[in-house]
C-alpha cells in the first residue's frame, strides 16, 4: 500500500466478513451474519475506487466469499487496525499497484465482454453530446436535460456517469463510464459423491439430457442417502466452469467429434504437377438402375481423381465395390493418360487387394507375406499412400462426389429413379422408376465431362479456370511415364480359361468370336484370355497355361449373306494365312517324299514267322463255343471221337 510517497510492507487490504467479526473492532458487529447484512446493505461488492477498480474482490481457496477492501470500513474501525499495526496507515484513496490508473483500467476493460464494451461506448457518446450542447451556450443542467430526452434515459443517470468521470482525462473515459455489474454470493456446495453420479450419468455415449440426469440425481440418488441437492442451473454452471467442453464432446460424442474440434489440415499442391499424384475411391449413386439380367439396385462409380488439378480422369460403374473394378479404372488411366507417380488410396477391400497393392510393405489389411504375388501397382511403379479409412478430408475426390450427387443423382433424367440419401429424405416419387445402365452410364460420362469443364473454379490451382484447363496447362510440361501394351494387358484382371477351336483357333466369349492368324497354332488348345467386360469389342488378349502371353485376338464381327466387302475380307484372309504357311514351310526346309525315300535302306525279303514250341490251349464257353464246334465240324470231314463226344455234351440231360 502507497502511503505518502512510501510503501508500507506486510500491511493487509482485504478482509473477509469473518475476519472481521473476529477482530472485534468498532463500529462493526460482532457477528458474521450481521456484517454480511451490512455489506449488502451498502453494496460493498458495487463500490468501486477513485481509479474505478472494485473494493470487494473474490476470496480464494475454498470456500469462495468475498473479501473487502478497507475503504469500506468505518473509519473507527481503520483506526483501530491502524493502531494495532495491522495497516500502515489510514488511507481513503489507495493505489494497489504500481502502474497508473488508467493503465489497470484500460486493462480491465479489454477483459470484459462486448456488450460491456458497447455500453461503455454508448455512455461515452451521450457525455460528449452534453458537452456538444454545453459549448453552444447551455447550462450544464439544460445540457443534460436536452441528451436524456434525446437518448430517452433519466437526467440523473446522465449526472451519475458524469460523477464517474470527474477528473479523468478526456481520452480515459471509457473505462470508467463501463458497467461493473457484479453477481453476489456464492454457489452452492454440492456434495462429492453426488457430483460424481451426475458425472457419470451425464457423460455417457448415449447422451441423456441434462434435466433428465439432474431428476435422476435427486429421486434416486439423493433423496434415499438424504443429501441435498442444489438447483439444476447451479449444477449446469459448475459444469461448464470446472469440466473441459472437450471432455464432454470426447464423452457423449465419440472420439470422431472430438477430433472436429480441431481446425482442418491446410496442405498445398503448390510443388506437385499433373498426374504425379491421383486418388481413387469409390461412390455408390442414389439412384435406382436396371442392370443387364434385369435386376435393379443402385449403381457403384469407382474414379481416380487428379491431386494437382482435381480432374477426374477415368471410372468404371459396376454393382459392388472390387478389385475387377479397380484394376479396369486404372486401366483406362493408363491408356489415356499414363502412369501416375503415386496413389492415394483407403485400405478398404477393394483396393488393399493383393491384386492392386501386392507386395507394399505398409498395406493395412491382409497379412503381409514376402512370398505374395506383386500387385498391379507396385509392379508399374505406382507408390501407394493410405489415407485414413472413413476421412472424407483426406480423399479430395469425396468432394468431388458430393457434386455429382446433384447433377447426376438428382438429373431430370433420371426423375423418379433417385432414392434420396439417406432413409427419411426419400423423394415423394420414390421407387418409381429404374434406369437401364447403358442410359446411366451415359448420363455419367456427361456429368463428368461437365464438371470437369465447369468455369470458376475457385481451387489452390485453378483460380477461375475449369479443372480441364489446370489439368492440361500442366499435363504438357510435366514427365509423365507412358504405358505399354504390355502394361495395359496387366491392367485387364477379368479372365477366363477357354479352349480354342478345334479347327481354326478361334476364341468364343459371351456370344462373339475372336480370332488372329497367330492363334490359329492354338487349335483345340486350353487358354487363358484377359479381357474388359465393360466393352467386349475391344480385342481379348490370350495366354497359355503358365500365365506366358501368346497373343491378341480382334472380334469377328457378324456380316450379311451377301455381303461383298466381307466375302472379299475374307478372302484376302485366306490368301493370307496361305502365305503365312508358305513362309513357314519355307523356313523349316522340309525335304521332299522321293528324296527322303531315296535316304532309306533298300527292304530285304522277310523271314517266316517261326512257331512256338508249346501251345497253349483256348476254350470257348457258352453259345460261341457251340458255335466253333460246329463250324469246325463243318470243315472237318471225318471227326474225331473226342470231336464227336465234346459236341454232344451240350445236349446232355438228367433223367429221373
Amino acid at each position: 500500500m502507497q502511503v505518502g510517497g512510501r510503501v508500507s510492507a506486510g500491511s493487509r487490504q482485504y478482509y473477509t466478513a469473518a475476519e472481521l467479526a473476529e477482530l472485534n473492532l468498532p463500529g462493526l458487529s460482532r457477528a458474521k451474519r450481521k456484517i454480511n447484512e451490512r455489506a449488502l446493505d451498502e453494496r460493498w461488492a458495487l463500490k468501486t475506487d477513485a481509479a474505478g477498480m472494485p473494493l470487494a474482490r473474490p476470496r480464494q481457496g475454498r470456500g469462495g466469499g468475498l473479501e473487502y477492501h478497507l475503504q469500506l470500513l468505518p473509519a473507527a474501525a481503520r483506526l483501530e487496525l491502524v493502531k494495532r499495526g495491522l495497516v500502515g496507515a489510514v488511507a481513503t484513496d489507495v493505489d494497489l499497484n504500481a502502474q497508473p490508473a488508467h493503465c489497470r483500467s484500460w486493462a480491465w476493460l479489454e477483459a470484459q465482454s462486448s456488450a460491456v464494451k458497447a455500453e461503455a461506448q454508448k455512455r461515452a457518446a451521450i457525455v460528449a453530446s452534453v458537452e456538444a450542447f454545453e459549448a453552444g451556450g447551455l447550462t450544464r443542467s439544460a445540457a443534460i436535460g436536452c441528451a436524456a430526452a434525446d437518448a430517452g434515459i433519466a437526467t440523473s443517470t446522465i449526472w451519475n456517469w458524469l460523477d464517474l468521470i470527474n477528473g479523468v482525462e478526456r481520452a480515459n473515459r471509457l473505462p470508467h463510464l463501463a458497467p461493473r455489474r457484479k453477481g453476489g454470493g456464492a454457489e452452492a456446495a454440492v456434495d462429492d459423491d453426488a457430483w460424481r453420479f451426475f458425472l457419470s450419468d451425464y457423460l455417457r455415449p448415449e447422451r441423456p439430457t441434462l434435466s433428465s440426469c439432474y431428476d435422476r440425481l435427486v429421486r434416486d440418488f439423493a433423496a434415499p442417502r438424504g443429501i441435498e441437492i442444489p438447483h439444476r442451473k447451479t449444477l449446469q454452471r459448475k459444469l461448464e466452469r470446472e469440466v473441459d467442453g472437450r471432455v464432454i464432446i470426447a464423452k457423449r460424442e465419440g472420439a470422431e467429434a472430438l477430433r472436429r474440434t480441431l481446425p482442418p489440415q491446410q496442405r498445398t499442391v503448390a510443388g506437385m504437377h499433373a498426374m504425379e499424384l491421383v486418388n481413387i475411391d469409390g461412390h455408390k449413386f442414389d439412384v435406382f438402375v436396371r442392370f443387364a439380367d434385369g435386376r435393379i439396385g443402385r449403381p457403384l462409380m469407382i474414379a481416380t481423381q487428379d491431386i494437382y488439378s482435381r480432374k477426374i480422369l477415368s471410372w468404371r460403374i459396376g454393382e459392388t465395390e472390387s478389385a475387377v473394378l479397380t484394376r479396369l479404372a486404372f486401366a483406362d488411366l493408363f491408356k489415356t493418360y499414363g502412369i501416375p507417380r503415386g496413389c492415394l488410396l483407403d485400405n478398404g477391400r477393394a483396393f488393399a487387394s493383393k491384386w492392386i497393392t501386392g507386395g507394399a510393405k505398409t498395406r493395412f489389411r491382409f497379412k503381409i507375406k514376402e512370398e505374395e504375388p506383386t500387385g498391379l501397382l507396385i509392379a508399374l511403379g505406382v507408390k501407394p499412400h493410405w489415407a485414413t479409412p472413413h476421412r472424407g478430408q483426406s480423399k479430395p475426390i469425396e468432394r468431388a462426389f458430393r457434386d455429382l450427387c446433384d447433377t447426376i443423382a438428382k438429373h431430370p433424367a433420371f426423375a423418379g429413379a433417385y432414392t434420396g440419401n439417406k432413409p427419411d429424405a426419400k423423394p415423394e416419387n420414390y421407387g418409381s422408376k429404374a434406369i437401364p445402365i447403358d442410359v446411366f452410364q451415359a448420363g455419367v460420362e456427361r456429368g463428368i465431362a461437365a464438371h470437369n469443364a465447369k468455369q470458376g473454379r475457385r481451387t489452390e490451382t485453378a483460380r477461375g479456370v475449369s479443372f480441364d484447363a489446370v489439368f492440361e496447362a500442366s499435363y504438357q510440361r510435366s514427365p509423365i511415364g507412358r504405358a505399354t501394351e504390355e502394361q495395359l494387358r496387366m491392367a485387364l484382371l477379368m479372365a477366363d480359361e477357354t479352349r480354342a477351336d478345334r479347327q481354326s483357333g478361334a476364341i468364343t466369349l459371351h456370344g462373339n468370336k475372336y480370332w488372329s492368324p497367330e492363334i490359329s497354332a492354338l487349335a483345340g488348345q486350353k487358354v487363358t484370355i484377359r479381357f474388359d467386360p465393360d466393352d467386349l469389342t475391344l480385342p481379348v488378349h490370350v495366354y497359355d497355361k503358365a500365365g506366358r502371353f501368346l497373343a491378341s485376338a480382334g472380334v469377328l464381327a457378324q456380316t450379311g449373306f451377301l455381303d461383298a466387302a466381307s466375302a472379299g475380307a475374307r478372302a484376302r484372309q485366306e490368301r493370307e494365312i496361305k502365305k503365312l504357311i508358305r513362309r513357314k514351310e519355307e523356313i523349316l526346309d522340309l525335304i521332299d517324299a522321293t528324296d527322303l525315300a531315296a535316304m532309306l535302306p533298300a527292304h530285304e525279303d522277310e523271314e517266316p514267322v517261326p512257331m512256338p514250341t508249346v501251345l497253349r490251349p483256348v476254350r470257348h464257353r457258352g453259345q460261341t463255343a457251340a458255335a466253333l464246334k460246329h463250324a469246325q465240324a463243318d470243315e472237318q470231314p471225318n471227326p474225331s471221337f473226342m470231336d464227336r463226344f465234346s459236341d454232344a455234351v451240350p445236349r446232355l440231360r438228367i433223367v429221373d
